[in-house]
């Protein structure tokens, strides 16, 4: 068979008829890299080989039964998936290195391994003995998994094909996976999306779950082609700060359930432990009259949780004053801070602002708009907020609060743990609200001002 040559991102995937220094797809320098790809074979030899494709109904008897997923023994990754792991199901982890990845995985192999459901660890980045080594630190070893070092594909695939008992396989990493047909190193493009695709076929055809952990780039995107996350049922992140003791499992795509789901663990010395409320997590070193501090009631996937947001505002002796912020889009703390400039009167500009989520969460949605806000104002008149509150609602260029979704659950949970104010935008006359908590409505932010200052 002829070969041919192209040249193909480490770090995208984008491919180019010649070397170049830098990818004009991610902006990536020296990630281009020459790669020998074997030619397609020709279209009279592909319609020989052709059959017809077997069709099946919404009706069938196979179809209608409802398909029991293998659930994993840890509630947080359940949760995630939509309810457990779908059998024939893939499923790519990222996340950064050394933030609990192959902790994970172990954990949820020896617990599916303990229900005498046939799993497999296949790991090409350790030795058999170092796992060992780790499976007796987090007091796990006497379980009946079975662990092997191995990088060919190839080889994976068959020990798939010829174990048709076998439940659950994980590979860690992709990366390091390699098909002996392909002349390229393991971890380039080519032979990430080959020898995953060969792994994803082999388990679908056994009807074998199948975990990936990916590497990720310096930019927080999972390494490889882009295709990868397109050939996977499921793509999580696991996420956290290594400063902090919790990590976040986030849900990017699924398949069999709803995305932007997150479950919470504590990373511990023997190993990663469920966080069944994370709220009472992000609020346990909270300290109350403090300015600057703002409680926002925050809906992740389908769970509320509270968060603390806290913002600093001081004199800069800078021509450009520091717009420090963690945890949150900068551009909505620029938008922000210009709409309580201009709408609001608040004195911003020429000050250092610094905005902070507590213990390390990240918060994408515009919800958390009212609650920065508040610390803001907050920070700048040195005067705490009432106390036992929560903030949400989004604010638009013309500082009006506009309504967010799940109010509702938002307040419950504010009541579960015991604050007995809100602070929200109106809800129109069909979105009647019951709550048990002392509501107070503003339809822009100038209200909010007034209202923080008759309470003060």
């Amino acid at each position: 068979m002829g070969k041919n040559t192209q040249f193909h991102c480490q770090q995208c995937g984008s491919v180019y008829p010649k070397w170049s220094g830098r990818c004009e797809a991610c902006s990536a320098w020296n990630s281009i890299v020459e790669e020998q790809i074997s030619s397609r074979p020709s279209l009279a030899k592909s319609a020989k080989s052709a059959r017809k494709i077997e069709f099946y109904s919404f009706t069938d008897q196979k179809n209608d039964q409802e398909t029991k997923r293998l659930l994993s023994g840890i509630s947080e990754f359940d949760r995630v998936t939509g309810g457990g792991i779908v059998p024939g199901s893939a499923i790519l982890i990222g996340g950064d290195p050394g933030i609990g990845k192959s902790t994970l995985l172990l954990q949820i192999a020896c617990s599916i391994s303990r229900r005498k459901n046939q799993t497999i660890y296949i790991t090409g980045e350790e030795s058999g003995d170092q796992v060992r080594l780790r499976g007796q630190r987090l007091g796990i070893s006497n379980t009946n998994i079975n662990v092997a070092t191995a990088t060919n594909a190839t080889d994976i695939s068959e020990t798939i094909k010829r174990t048709p008992e076998l439940e659950l396989i994980i590979i860690d990493s992709i990366q390091t996976m390699y098909l002996p047909a392909l002349d390229s190193s393991p971890g380039t493009v080519s032979q990430v999306r080959a020898s995953a695709q060969e792994l994803i076929q082999a388990a679908k055809t056994n009807d074998t779950a199948l975990i990936f952990v990916g590497h990720v780039t310096k930019d927080g995107a999972i390494a490889g082609p882009r295709v990868l996350e397109h050939m996977v049922d499921s793509v999580l992140h696991f996420e956290g700060d290594r400063s902090h003791h919790f990590r976040i499992l986030r849900g990017i795509k699924n398949r069999f359930g709803a995305t932007d789901e997150i479950g919470v663990f504590e990373m511990t010395a023997t190993g990663l432990n469920e966080i069944s409320n994370p709220s009472e997590l992000f609020l346990g070193e909270r300290k109350n009259e403090m300015a600057g501090t703002a409680i926002f009631a925050a809906i992740e996937g389908s769970r509320p949780l509270l968060v603390e947001i806290e913002a600093l505002v001081a004199p800069s002796p800078l021509a450009s004053p520091r717009r420090n912020v963690v945890g949150w889009e900068s551009s909505r703390l620029a938008m922000l801070t210009a709409v309580l400039e201009a709408r609001c009167g608040i004195p911003l500009s020429g000050r250092d602002i610094f905005l902070n989520v507590a213990g390390g969460m990240k918060i994408q949605e515009p919800a958390a708009d009212l609650a920065v806000a508040a610390a803001l104002i907050s920070s700048v008149r040195n005067h705490p907020l009432p106390d036992r509150s929560v903030f949400f609602g989004e604010v638009a260029l013309s500082s009006q609060i506009r309504q967010v979704s799940q109010a509702e659950q938002r307040l419950k949970e504010a009541k579960k743990l015991g604050f007995e104010k809100a602070f929200l935008p109106r809800p129109m006359k069909r979105n009647k609200i019951n709550a048990d908590l002392q509501l107070t409505y503003s339809e822009n932010l100038s209200d909010l001002i007034d209202i923080l200052d008759r309470i003060s």
